[in-house]
């Protein structure tokens, strides 16, 4: 079976690998569980697993591709997750084998140690997961999958302590790179946060007895969960019998979150560092009016990823809001395989002028990004074949010049619109009126950081905006350095 996208034309967008979710101590764990990876389905579409544990059953597992609700929502696939306990997985693939996936790469992956068994899922990307494969691989290890994920069950198969959340503090402090790691097994819910936090992990209270594990609180509140905390960086809990121990495995670092989780890949509805998303991302577009004000006649956002920013650049700018573009909701599969005359009308397939609100006007188009710039090119003509007046870019992020190595799926970096041309070069090319960035200061007092972003050590992980990677050089991430060091 050929996986899909959410939007098969639209490659001019960063992915997020994946989105964890586990709940321990309610009856039917999996159900629980495929609701609240519904929740996290924008954070992958390509496939989902959910593994449960029953005392009667042991373990089970289910890994299809396809989106939850087409999966996990039929009563003979659930059947077959009984138990208290689980754990789950959305994917879409930047390690392993990239939009050609196998079933065997689809997570939680699953080992069975001395000690009973063990499924673990992770939101992420290891960067000396290349060397890890091979030094396991020359002492016998056998891999299953292409994922750089199933190093983790290795490499606690090979740990000598004497309980599986132990064998998993061994294995996580051999590993570099991002990771929010849930796992089970027989009789705990376990969560771990890598030292410097890049990926959310959260922590829920789900009725008397029960917690939930998430990526992002929205999955927290489809199951009507209580958000209590998020996990710390550098933090492991552990969840058995109603009560949470945590620990700290790793060595002090200073946390450095993933700041593209403010601007694009978590929910508007998820709550980040005590803060709202939605919040976050409208102030960007206050901080984009008052550092790039034009003359215009209306705002019109991206959808969906763009509106907050449009709404607070409207605000502050006392230009008009309006609905100047409408996304069509129902992708989906319908165009899985299209003709070349179907894939030729691209970006049409989801996104329609408003064509009455449009003609004539000075138009400030609002989005969250520019990757390759050939979906920003396609939205400009179609404005402009509406009769736009003028057409200006405002951007809620600043121009994306460096690739991800902790988990976003980005193009090479010759591929990435910005790393090859200047601003005004990117405002030709696009063939807009003016083309604007919020600044990477502006960025962060969005993110409510009032000073700006510390450049002597900064509060989040920007890499792809400042090359400035807060992992060490290690497999992909030396590609990196040097190609910086280059110029």
């Amino acid at each position: 079976m050929r996986p899909f996208l959410a939007h098969p034309f639209d490659d001019d967008k960063l992915k997020e690998e994946c989105g964890v979710f586990g709940v321990i101590g309610v009856p039917d764990a999996a159900n629980f569980v495929a609701l609240g990876l519904h929740a996290l389905q924008h954070r992958g579409q390509e496939a989902g697993g959910i593994v449960a544990y029953d005392p009667k059953d042991g373990f089970n597992n289910v890994r299809r591709f396809g989106y939850i609700r087409d999966n996990f929502t039929k009563p003979d696939v659930m059947q077959m997750l009984p138990g208290p306990l689980a754990i789950g997985h959305v994917r879409y693939s930047t390690a392993g084998s990239k939009g050609n996936t196998a079933i065997r790469d689809v997570q939680p992956f699953f080992g069975e140690f001395a000690m009973g068994g063990a499924a673990i899922a992770h939101n992420g990307n290891l960067t000396n997961a290349a060397q890890l494969r091979r030094d396991l691989i020359e002492r016998g290890a056998i891999f299953q999958s292409s994922s750089d994920s199933e190093c983790i069950i290795h490499l606690m198969a090979r740990s000598i302590q004497k309980s599986i959340p132990e064998r998993m503090k061994d294995a996580l402090r051999a590993v570099e790179g991002a990771f929010s790691v849930i796992a089970m097994t027989r009789t705990k819910l376990i969560g771990v946060r890598d030292p410097l936090g890049v990926r959310p992990l959260v922590l829920g209270k789900v009725g008397e007895d029960g917690y939930a594990l998430s990526s992002e609180t929205c999955g927290l509140d489809i199951i009507g969960a209580e958000f209590l905390r998020e996990v710390e960086p550098g933090e492991m809990v552990v969840i058995s019998k109603g009560k949470v121990e945590t620990s700290r495995p790793f060595g002090p670092a200073k946390s450095r979150f993933c700041i593209f989780e403010q601007v694009y890949f978590s929910r508007p509805d998820s709550i980040l560092g005590g803060r709202s998303v939605y919040e976050t991302r409208r102030q960007i577009g206050v901080e984009l009016a008052r550092e790039a004000p034009v003359e215009a006649d209306l705002v019109c956002p991206v959808p969906d990823s763009g509106t907050p920013a449009a709404i607070g650049f409207a605000a502050e700018s006392g230009i008009p809001f309006g609905m100047g573009i409408i996304r069509n909701q129902y992708m989906g599969r319908t165009f899985i395989e299209p003709t070349e005359q179907i894939r030729n009308m691209g970006v049409r397939l989801k996104l329609n002028v408003n064509r009455a609100l449009i003609k004539g006007k000075r138009v400030i188009l609002v989005d969250d990004s520019v990757v390759r710039g050939t979906t920003s090119r396609k939205i400009k003509d179609m404005i402009l074949d509406a009769g736009a007046a003028e057409v200006h870019f405002r951007i809620a992020s600043p121009p994306t010049a460096w690739p991800c190595f902790y988990g976003v799926d980005t193009p090479e970096r010759e591929k990435l619109l910005a790393a090859t041309m200047s601003e005004d070069e990117m405002r030709d090319w696009i063939g807009v009126d003016s083309l604007k960035f919020v600044s990477l200061d502006g960025l962060y007092r969005a993110a409510g950081e009032a000073g700006g972003r510390d450049a002597k050590c900064p509060q989040y992980c920007d890499a792809c905006f400042s090359g400035d990677y807060p992992v060490a050089p290690s497999d992909q991430i030396a590609k990196g350095f040097a190609m910086k060091a280059a110029e």
